[in-house]
């Protein structure tokens, strides 16, 4: 075949394929949009899942995040973080005994409320479970594998909780009156 119908075959095939994943709705994940412009959020930069809730918060642009309890009053919304609980299961054991499979389980509840008490989001719990095979002869490899998981799930809620935030912020800007 000639080169240059080689090219052109290759550069159409390349155009087709462009055009179809985009006229398909296919689009990469964007930050989540809040019509709030400060969250007041008591969780802290200390733990995993607060930064990784921070960087979602963070990721638009227009959002201040107010983390200082004395500022508090200054935030539109109230983000409470209530509990955040990491579980390890057992799911399986070789027939000498010997563990061979874990459920990672992390389980975080938090409520939205205005400075007026206003509940948006009332208590809520997201859990996220994770499989995980286990091998005695690979432990170190297995515990990096495991601190990934719970790394990707604790992301993975955080990006969920702003969803269903920017969700209630909606409803909630439709009720307000125009100013």
């Amino acid at each position: 075949m000639n080169p240059f119908f080689k090219l052109i075959a290759h550069l159409f095939f390349v155009l087709v394929v462009t055009l179809g994943v985009g006229g398909c709705g296919f689009a990469l994940k964007q930050p989540v949009e809040t019509p709030f412009k400060s969250i007041y959020g008591n969780f802290t930069d200390q733990t995993p899942f607060g930064q990784a809730l921070r960087k979602t918060i963070m990721a638009p642009g227009n959002v201040d995040l107010i983390t200082d309890p004395r500022r508090m009053d200054q935030a539109q919304v109230i983000l409470e973080v209530l509990h955040e609980q990491k579980d390890k299961i057992i799911l399986g054991r070789t027939a000498a005994g010997t563990v061979n499979a874990y459920q990672l389980r992390l389980m975080i509840a938090f409520k939205l409320r205005t400075q007026d008490g206003t509940e948006l989001i009332p208590e809520t719990e997201i859990a996220l479970f994770r499989d995980i095979s286990f091998n005695e002869t690979i432990v170190l490899s297995k515990e990096a594998e495991e601190q990934l998981l719970y790394r990707n799930m604790q992301t993975d809620i955080a990006e969920q909780m702003m969803r269903r935030v920017a969700t209630a912020g909606k409803k909630w800007a439709a009720e307000q009156p125009i100013r």
